[in-house]
């Protein structure tokens, strides 16, 4: 269940922890030259694509740290940093079950792993222990509600605040459309979908012709696909978070010539592993939204910046060539709001480490669209609230300031 990702062992031993000037105690998971963060994901199954960039981002941003000599903490000392990784396949008891691999391993923090199922699963037995939790690849906004979630914080916009982005495009279009929903049986969906309907609340033209759901663990979702064709909308708004089940719907609705307008979720509109095997060309519009620059654009590829974090990528982990999926770029963007908290922590501590991290604000992370900034010190909000509603055109994104 277990895949363990270990980066920077040169020259590191296991001693017994650090001390801060003030001769308190470190806490477990960092030494005088190392510091160990956690990461549960799905690394196989139907969300692995996904799943693995969630690491492979953070593996790649501190190999290069590492390779550099470490990181200058807020107590003085340089550490390096060594990431784990565990095995969760979407399945929330595996995460679970990893949380409490990672308290035995000795970890000193844990997050940027994805999935809101998955990370509900250890959450409150993060508080319990007094874990870390933090910048989680979910949109659920209980991780970034600090008196119920005081050991965690979240990295992505909310999915209220992506459902709502839709809405308001769909609203400020001025013309009648009507929408048929199918969303995941979950919390994932049904916060896409409240902040969807809080848009459209008081608008007249925006008529609902149809709402169904699926479940993650499904396998087809050609029914309510049928079902959904059959009602004439021109929109679709599809909060799935599964990638085969959202290439599937794609095609079906093709199948049987129902050729809406799509809105879909930031981490399941990748071009090039979801929409072109998908045949997204066929729609008039497919809308997603983001905060950050695609690995896949030509102007990523082309600058300096881009061209650093491939090689990285490249020779640190698994990934081939530019990477499919958004969550590796995000989880750098993580990995680098990490070393904000890292330099400015004061004690070995992790204490001083969520007081560093609840500390950052108007932070230019790589990587980020312009607009878009990293600020922890919202209670109530993720890292990162912003986003643009972006539109498909046949290999990347432009934005999209209107629907059609």
């Amino acid at each position: 269940m277990t895949s363990v990702a270990a980066l920077a062992l040169t020259g590191c031993s296991r001693d017994s922890g650090g001390g801060g000037e003030n001769g308190e105690s470190a806490s477990p998971g960092i030494t005088d030259t190392t510091i160990t963060f956690g990461i549960t994901s799905p690394l196989t199954g139907s969300t692995a694509g996904p799943g693995n960039c969630t690491v492979d981002g953070a593996k790649a941003y501190f190999g290069v740290k590492n390779d550099e000599g470490g990181i200058k903490f807020g107590d003085g000392k340089t550490r390096t940093v060594e990431i784990k990784a565990y095995d969760d396949g979407y399945d929330p008891q595996k995460a679970l079950a990893n949380f409490q691999q990672m308290v035995s391993d000795g970890v000193f923090a844990a997050g940027l792993g994805l999935g809101t199922p998955t990370n509900r699963a250890w959450r409150e037995a993060a508080i319990d222990e007094k874990v870390p939790q933090v910048l989680v690849q979910t949109g659920d906004p209980l991780f970034s509600d600090r008196e119920k979630s005081p050991e965690q914080l979240g990295l992505v916009p909310t999915y209220l605040d992506e459902g709502a982005a839709f809405g308001d495009l769909l609203v400020e279009s001025g013309e009648d459309h009507k929408v048929a929903i199918l969303y995941q049986n979950d919390d994932y969906g049904k916060g896409y979908v409240e902040g969807f309907k809080g848009a459209i609340e008081d608008a007249s033209n925006i008529t609902v012709t149809d709402e169904l759901t699926y479940e993650a663990t499904d396998t087809s979702v050609d029914a309510q696909i049928t079902e959904l064709a059959s009602t004439g909308a021109d929109v679709i708004f599809n909060a799935m978070s599964i990638t085969p089940l959202t290439i599937a719907a794609l095609q079906k609705a093709q199948a049987l010539d129902w050729l809406p307008s799509w809105f879909l979720p930031s981490n399941t509109s990748s071009p090039g592993a979801i929409l072109e095997p998908g045949g997204a060309d066929a729609f008039p519009g497919v809308y997603s939204v983001a905060f950050s620059q695609s690995s896949s654009s030509p102007a990523f590829q082309e600058s300096d910046e881009g061209k650093a974090f491939l090689e990285a990528i490249d020779t640190y982990t698994d990934q081939d060539g530019a990477p499919a999926f958004p969550h590796c770029v995000w989880s750098w963007i993580g990995a680098a709001t990490l070393e904000q908290a890292f330099t400015n922590m004061k004690e070995p501590t992790r204490e001083s480490f969520m007081n560093a991290l609840f500390d950052i604000s108007d932070f230019s992370a790589p990587f980020m669209l312009e607009g878009s900034t990293i600020d922890t010190t919202t209670d109530g909000k993720p890292a990162v609230s912003n986003v643009q509603v972006q539109k498909y055109n046949g290999k990347g994104y432009d934005v999209a300031d209107a629907i059609g």
